[in-house]
């Protein structure tokens, strides 16, 4: 076999591999991802999807000490009677929550509470593993999960663990919570060891 033909062979071979992992990876793959049947549910999905962004950066505004920003922000992904309740760990889930607020003004004036009294300089809210069921035109569930850090003064951060469960509804053309609860699961101070 001549240098050519090795090289022109080894390239097919190459191709050939690639194409059979990536046709591996497709089978593996759709056990995972549902694909709607209706086009206007992934619309609906994608546009869902955004909306645990859009609360981690109002969150995140109202960490900062922008707490406008917050509220102008909570606008935006929330229905205006949106009702908003928190389990903290060790609250049964089964009982009442730890506090609820009606509305996204009160929900960014308690958030605000929470972290100046608890004395943070900054937040990150990280949203993962977003679950969305479309039911309709417009309703919808999702489950999201939460890792947030808060930051202390002192250098330390508050690191919390929890689920958001929502209801989700179309209002005028656009997505919004209609009601969200936050299951905490974990709270925890940590701090950088010293040597």
């Amino acid at each position: 076999m001549t240098k050519t033909s090795f090289a022109a062979v080894s390239r097919r071979a190459k191709v050939a591999a690639l194409t059979v992992t990536a046709g591996a990876a497709a089978v593996l793959l759709t056990g995972f991802i549902s694909y709607p049947t209706n086009g206007w549910k992934a619309v609906a999905e994608l546009e869902i999807a955004k909306l645990p962004v859009c609360y981690a950066l109002g969150t995140d505004a109202i960490g900062r000490g922008n707490l406008q920003g917050g509220k102008n922000t909570y606008a935006t992904c929330f229905t205006s009677d949106a009702e908003l309740a928190v389990y903290f760990p060790g609250t049964p889930t089964n009982g009442p929550p730890s506090s609820t607020a009606t509305g996204t003004d009160d929900w960014a004036d308690f958030v605000d509470g929470v972290f100046t009294s608890s004395g943070y300089t900054s937040t990150q809210h990280l949203m993962g593993s977003i679950s969305i069921d479309v039911i309709d035109d417009d309703d919808a569930t999702m489950t999201s999960y939460l890792h947030a850090t808060h930051v202390l003064a002192d250098g330390t951060i508050d690191v919390a663990n929890g689920t958001y469960e929502d209801e989700v509804v179309r209002v005028n053309g656009a997505w919004k919570i209609k009601k969200r609860t936050l299951k905490l699961i974990t709270f925890l101070n940590l701090g950088t060891p010293t040597p």
